[in-house]
């Protein structure tokens, strides 16, 4: 399935039981001797009464994460496709968070992706305080560059910095180095983001653990979050992706309280297979 362009192998782990290793994932993900993803989904049963599924993630390098929005999108569908459920209000646990899908007409899926979180102690995210901007050098081709970014957590940790023209930013470079900073002890997603006007930017986003992909759910949410909170945004904001286009809808905050972010996009699927492990 993909969202956006955004990739990923969704596997059934309600009707078949399923525990996969690091090497697994790296196998199904290659796209060059497995299948090829961004990310391998996992539907499993949930662990808490009150939820419909449990929703695990997995990076092309193996590693587990905690949230991946467009990832959910395709969740929905999937879990509708193959009768799993036959709602179309989806309640989702994930590693550290719950979350609502709703399908709606058109094959488009409405995600509410909850608070996000700016404490920094939150996100995780060293500092002394919390702030709208944080100053940050990185060592780039032998120059030292700043940059103002904006950190905030969907369910994942992500770093937005505003760019002139994020068409040219040279993306896999800077996302790199920014990812793994030590500032980060989980590291983090990188967006680059360039603001249109108030209800419309472009955006690209490194992904830990994946590099630069097409589309990124929650990098849309954070960047959206991020710009809101400054007054460079106002809801609703149309986000360009290279992959193609997401609704995010969030108001800005009062008095210290964090409204939820809802996502609005598609999902598709690719085909079917089976796979001996």
């Amino acid at each position: 399935m993909h969202g956006l362009g955004n990739d990923f192998v969704v596997l059934d782990g309600v009707t078949q039981d399923i525990h996969l290793s690091e090497d697994q994932v790296r196998l199904i993900s290659n796209r060059q001797l497995g299948v090829g993803c961004d990310q391998v989904l996992l539907v499993e049963p949930p662990q808490q009464p009150d939820m419909d599924f449990r929703y695990r993630i997995f990076n092309a390098d193996g590693s587990e994460v905690e949230q991946c929005g467009n990832g959910a999108r395709c969740f929905a569908l999937y879990v509708q496709k193959k009768r799993l459920t036959h709602k179309q209000t989806i309640h989702v646990e994930t590693m550290n968070a719950n979350i609502e899908l709703h399908i709606e007409q058109g094959q488009q899926v409405r995600v509410d992706m909850g608070e996000p979180l700016l404490a920094p102690e939150k996100v995780p995210f060293t500092a002394p305080k919390q702030q709208l901007s944080y100053p940050l050098t990185i060592n780039t081709a032998g120059q030292s560059q700043s940059y103002s970014l904006g950190v905030v957590s969907m369910g994942n940790p992500h770093r937005v910095l505003c760019v002139n023209d994020v068409a040219n930013t040279p993306v896999e470079n800077i996302g790199s180095l920014l990812s793994h900073h030590p500032d980060f002890p989980n590291s983090a997603n990188i967006g680059f983001m360039e603001v249109v006007n108030r209800n419309h930017i472009k955006l690209r986003v490194y992904e830990r653990g994946a590099g630069e992909t097409l589309a990124c759910g929650t990098g849309a949410c954070a960047a959206v979050v991020i710009g809101v909170e400054r007054d460079l945004l106002q809801s609703p904001v149309t986000v360009d992706l290279p992959g193609g286009s997401l609704i995010i809808n969030y108001n800005k905050s009062q008095g210290g309280h964090y409204h939820k972010v809802f996502m609005t996009g598609p999902a598709e699927f690719v085909f079917e297979g089976k796979i001996n492990l």
